[in-house]
């Protein structure tokens, strides 16, 4: 007789409107957000999204967007006001260089918040949403009256109050499991006696299927640990961003590149005749197609194709068929885009 197999219990997954925002701008928890969307792919857990949750994620978005891209950039200005006037001069020029590369870079943790925004309104629509009835709003405000967590700090916490009202009925009439994760330990965890576990004014709300965190990632390994951390090391490999610097140096290089050899065609151009070397004196007149040239000129761009050579070696410089050509304009195009410039910018 074939064994059966177990069946694991339905998972319902109540997050607090602070652990999503902090999913949208937190760039190191773009892999915890991947195994979120993963799980629910596959129905390991189902969302459940009380509205009080997803207004308040909407009129916060905007803020958390801009935010991200702000804070990295003001904290980085001010690094590099102080380096320049109290840094040591040796080492001061490096470390502001270093600065203003990770400067450059911070400027994708902005995009990096809008695309997370935009991968939890995803998530939202795939999930259970719930109204707050008038009944929830009723014990809110009953709990508001008794100054019961989370109105025990003396503050406006209705929408909290609805969000833990509405954990404790989702409940009712339901198999599973529940968990209800929150970064808001000040108004819902028991302060001064062990933040991880819920304030005894909700510990009702908790029992052996229902369960309290103070961390997503706690949670999804707690009921889906094979899964989550198969998913976790998954996203661990990646390819990290290339540096600024980087960029820098092989922009340069390939502007190198398209200058030597169109520095070898004009010299054939020279050799055939077709292009001519005059004296310094000389007027060049009409010459749209850039075929007479000041000897000045021409030494200063032998002496420059020189130094190229010698640089790289003539096996970086060509020659190359029109595949090859095509290449390396299209690398030189598409980084100086990537670094700011319009597209098929190729001037050297």
């Amino acid at each position: 007789m074939a064994k059966r197999t177990r069946r694991k219990p339905q998972v319902f997954l109540l997050i607090d409107t602070c652990v999503w925002l902090d999913l949208a701008k937190d760039y190191s928890q773009r892999s915890l957000l991947s195994a979120l969307e993963e799980l629910v792919r596959m129905g390991q857990v189902s969302l459940v999204v009380p509205v009080v949750v997803t207004e308040e994620f909407e009129r916060s978005k905007e803020r958390i967007i801009e935010e991200s891209g702000r804070s990295i950039g003001s904290t980085l200005r001010r690094a590099k006001e102080m380096l320049s006037k109290l840094g040591d001069e040796k080492d001061k020029t490096e470390a502001i260089r270093q600065l203003n590369e990770i400067d450059q870079q911070s400027i994708n943790y902005r995009d990096a918040a809008a695309e997370g925004v935009k991968r939890i309104e995803k998530l939202f629509k795939r999930s259970v949403q719930i109204k707050a009835a008038s009944e929830f709003k009723l014990a809110a405000a009953e709990r508001a009256i008794k100054n019961k967590a989370p109105f025990h700090r003396q503050r406006n916490s209705m929408n909290d109050a609805l969000l833990i009202e509405i954990y404790g009925a989702l409940q009712k009439g339901r198999g599973g499991q529940f968990v209800f994760v929150t970064h808001n330990i000040k108004d819902f965890s028991n302060m001064g006696v062990d933040e991880l576990k819920p304030h005894p004014d909700i510990a009702k709300f908790f029992s052996s299927k229902s369960h309290y965190f103070t961390k997503l990632g706690d949670a999804l390994n707690k009921f889906r640990p094979d899964e989550f951390n198969d998913i976790m090391i998954e996203q661990t490999w990646f390819d990290p961003p290339r540096r600024y610097v980087e960029i820098q140096e092989a922009v340069s290089k390939l502007l190198d590149q398209v200058w030597y050899n169109r520095h070898q065609v004009w010299l054939e151009k020279v050799a055939s005749g077709e292009a001519v070397i005059i004296e310094d004196g000389e007027e060049r007149g009409k010459d749209p197609f850039g075929l007479r040239t000041h000897r000045s000129v021409y030494e200063g761009a032998r002496k420059a194709a020189k130094r190229v050579e010698q640089r790289y070696g003539l096996d970086e410089l060509g020659p190359w068929d029109d595949f090859e050509w095509g290449m390396i304009n299209g690398k030189l195009s598409a980084l100086r885009w990537v670094l700011g410039d319009e597209w098929d910018m190729l001037d050297t």
